[in-house]
């Protein structure tokens, strides 16, 4: 038997080496005209069905061709196709290079529009890995995707994104004006620009979008404590420059006023040096959908890049935005203390077409950001990356809400005040990365630095009430002697006559030390394992009459991953324990005063220590069908300890603990050649589960607030016809579903709830060589539907755009 097994084994060998010496290989390497590898490009013999995509390198190799003459052609979608004609000898290797037409940014841009959301990225993790060998989960908003949807505003991006939604418009106040989103129940801002911190306090421009990367999950061990990142953080990836002549011209109009211009213009500055200069600016102007409310602003980011050789590169980044607004004030419908008299938002009975305000009372927010990166490989093993960011943004004007004072009645104060203050932050990083093996183990290692400081500087005026409003429109005066107008004149007349607001001049600092390993255990297996040590100091006023602000924290965040591959490069099964921390400022003690039985602050401090947040998560991720099916399903469960709890008028105190479960779906699919489908589902359930009583902000058993929908779904697909008479037309159709959502929930209060709603939006598009004509209706429905956050904030019913681009 075991002579007839050799035999056998003999044999398949003799037939193996055979056949292998009959036929031949194919191989090269693919490049874009700027030089750069072109990855996932494809590469078939035609009449056959050899093939292979190239890899991270741009290199392929076809094995097993049959010797004759063929031709092989090179292909990827809206780059024109090469054919070479090659012949292959028995037991021959061809090589056969190619140089595509496109430069390496078209390439990502054209890769990105057929294949869907592309999941590679370095910034994740803060080291080259792939989607699928990364224990973390991450979602993914291309530029080409903005432009399919007629994208003009930062946050709208976010419909393209499972498990998340906005909950706050963009204020503009001081601290923390940007938009408010709910990422795996908690707070949410687009902290990050190119995983470096950046800095907003009005909106974002989305013209120096590459794009947008949602990381799930608690990520203080690499990025640091410095933001409310306990569901996750939003990273901003801009465009950069590339080694040829290139770029776009676009004009966007639409409802509500709006008026959009756009330029994105690259250039070499060398012909014998790899220089080049890329600039991005936007001039946008927009009215909106209320009675009153308005955006003007412009925006130009230039950046530069040299590349010295094949080790050093510099570039730099500069953003600089300057926005005013008038903005509607926010709804808070609860003084969260007295029962509700309304339960839902037919009780409340909310003119949605109703402002509150006047497009005399504005706030501006310019904003300034600049990014210096060397980057220089050290060794064939380790390379080094030192970051210089530099921050600026201002606050200045008027910042008003809507507040029932008191309960049990139709009247809603309004409140406002003077914004002036301005926060400017600096962080330097040091990273090395290295790759290499300690015996058949591969090692993916990171060690950071990371200095990050902030100065922020408030000279805001004092809080005033103008008049008192319902929510269907009516208004009275608080002094009908001397009533308060919606004018600049009469609010700074009402303001200068209350007693100034204190100012402040406070700085903090952390010195971090980060490392992070991913082992490779076998190729199928890895394990990553990472710390961080942070130390946060802050000076306090300086003023003699406060005491105890001047304090310092230290923290310790880990992170752990694995990640088994059953199917190599195809279907991964990841693990993942993910913590963040907040540094808590000192709070002011308060005491009772026995002559009047009442607290009152002493103007002491007391220290605290930092809010910690952990995650524990698993789910599969897979790309089947060479990229054209990509999945992720993850299971997730966060709970927040240390909690600093505010009970009205005493000292704060801390453990209180929250908790965050659910799950995401996240789909992306091209079924057939033109068709792409991007859709995800997402489930999230919320509790306070250690509180302070009946706390209407820390209830036990209740939700959190802010914590958005429970039930969030999307879904985008796109048809664009290759061949024929209407070869580069397509269209879009897609949408957005929020199930019923508790903004509410206390035993004293009640509860209150948004509607759930559904939105259907559409596209009709013609992308070619040279032009681009998008055309987008949204909510095609006309839906009336509401975000809140403790608040109510009715959004846009049906609305288009309609762009027209010319790319050269």
């Amino acid at each position: 038997m075991i002579k007839r097994l050799l035999l056998l084994c003999t044999l398949l060998f003799a037939v193996t080496a055979l056949f292998a010496q009959s036929t031949g290989f194919v191989k090269g390497t693919i490049t874009t005209s700027d030089g750069k590898p072109a990855a996932n490009v494809t590469v078939l013999i035609e009449q056959t069905k050899w093939g292979a995509i190239s890899n991270e390198k741009g290199e392929y190799l076809i094995k097993n061709v049959r010797p004759g003459a063929w031709n092989l052609k090179v292909s990827a979608v809206a780059v024109i196709t090469q054919v070479k004609q090659i012949t292959v000898g028995s037991g021959e290797t061809v090589d056969a290079d190619f140089v595509l037409s496109a430069n390496s940014a078209q390439l990502q841009e054209v890769t990105v529009s057929s294949r869907g959301p592309v999941k590679e990225s370095n910034i994740v993790a803060k080291m080259p890995l792939k989607n699928l060998e990364n224990a973390q989960v991450y979602n993914v908003v291309s530029a080409e995707l903005l432009k399919q949807q007629n994208i003009t505003t930062y946050d709208d991006a976010m419909r393209n994104v499972p498990g998340i939604s906005r909950t706050w418009e963009s204020t503009g106040r001081a601290g923390d004006g940007a938009a408010y989103f709910s990422l795996r129940g908690f707070d949410a801002q687009p902290a990050l620009t190119n995983g470096f911190p950046g800095l907003v306090s009005g909106n974002l421009e989305a013209a120096n979008v590459e794009s947008i990367e949602v990381i799930k999950g608690p990520s203080g061990t690499l990025f640091g404590g410095s933001f409310y990142a306990y569901g996750g953080i939003i990273n901003t990836i801009t465009k950069k420059p590339y080694h040829t002549f290139g770029g776009e011209v676009a004009y966007t109009f639409g409802s509500f006023g709006l008026n959009r211009i756009t330029a994105d213009v690259n250039t070499p500055l060398s012909k014998t040096e790899k220089i080049a200069l890329r600039v991005n600016t936007a001039y946008h102007t927009e009215n909106s959908f209320q009675d009153a409310g308005f955006k003007k602003s412009f925006f130009i980011s230039p950046a530069l890049s040299y590349e010295v050789n094949d080790r050093l590169s510099f570039s730099l980044m500069a953003e600089i935005l300057q926005e005013e607004r008038a903005v509607a004030p926010v709804f808070f419908h609860s003084d969260r203390l007295t029962p509700l008299v309304f339960k839902d938002i037919q009780q409340l009975g909310l003119n949605d077409k109703l402002s509150f305000t006047s497009n005399d009372l504005t706030i501006r927010n310019p904003r300034f950001n600049v990014q210096g990166i060397m980057t220089y490989k050290l060794s064939d093993v380790w390379t080094s990356q030192t970051v210089v960011s530099r921050a600026q943004v201002r606050s200045d004007g008027y910042y008003s809400y809507i507040w029932d004072d008191a309960g049990g009645d139709e009247w809603f104060e309004h409140y406002i005040h003077n914004e002036n203050q301005t926060t400017a932050t600096t962080d330097v990083q040091q990273n090395f990365n290295a790759d290499f093996k300690i015996g058949s183990l591969r090692n993916r290692l990171l060690v950071g630095l990371d200095y990050y400081g902030r100065k922020i500087v408030d000279n805001g005026g004092g809080w005033g009430v103008i008049r008192q409003v319902t929510p269907w429109g009516d208004a009275r005066d608080i002094d009908p002697d001397n009533p308060v107008y919606l004018t600049r004149a009469s609010v700074d007349n009402m303001l200068a006559g209350l007693d100034p607001a204190i100012g402040s001049n406070i700085e903090n600092y952390s010195y971090s030390a980060y490392v992070s390993d991913v082992l490779n255990i076998t190729p199928a297996l890895n394990i990553m394992a990472s710390l961080r040590a942070d130390y946060f100091h802050t000076p306090g006023d300086g003023k003699k009459e406060t005491v105890g602000d001047n304090f310092d924290q230290f923290a310790l965040s880990p992170k752990f991953g694995i990640v088994y591959q059953p199917v190599l490069n195809k279907v991964s099964v990841f693990a993942n324990y993910m913590n963040t921390f907040i540094n808590v400022s000192p709070t002011e003690v308060w005491a009772e005063d026995p002559t009047d039985n009442t607290w009152k602050p002493t103007g002491n401090y007391t220290a605290m220590k930092p809010e910690q947040a952990n995650q524990w998560e698993a789910g599969v991720k897979t790309d089947l069908f060479n990229n054209k099916l990509q999945a992720m399903v993850s299971y997730y469960d966060i709970r927040v300890s240390n909690r600093t709890l505010y009970p009205v008028n005493r000292t704060a105190v801390q453990g209180g603990e929250a908790g965050s479960k659910g799950f995401e779906v996240e789909v992306t699919a091209q079924p057939v050649h033109g068709l792409n489908i991007l859709a995800g589902y997402s489930h999230n359930k919320t509790e306070v589960l250690e509180g302070e009583g009946n706390d209407f902000y820390s209830e036990k058993g209740r939700v959190i607030g802010g914590q958005g929908p429970q039930d969030l779904a999307n879904l985008w697909a796109t048809y664009k016809f290759s061949n024929g008479s209407l070869r580069n037309f397509g269209l879009g159709i897609g949408g957005n579903y929020a199930g019923e959502y508790l903004v509410i929930d206390n035993s004293v209060t009640g509860q209150f709830f948004l509607p759930g709603y559904a939105l259907l939006n559409a596209s009709m598009f013609y992308n070619a060589d040279h032009f681009r004509f998008t055309f987008n209706l949204n909510n095609i429905t006309n839906e009336q539907y509401y975000i809140g956050y403790w608040s109510v904030n009715p959004q846009k019913r049906r609305n288009f755009a309609c762009s027209l681009a010319y790319k050269f």
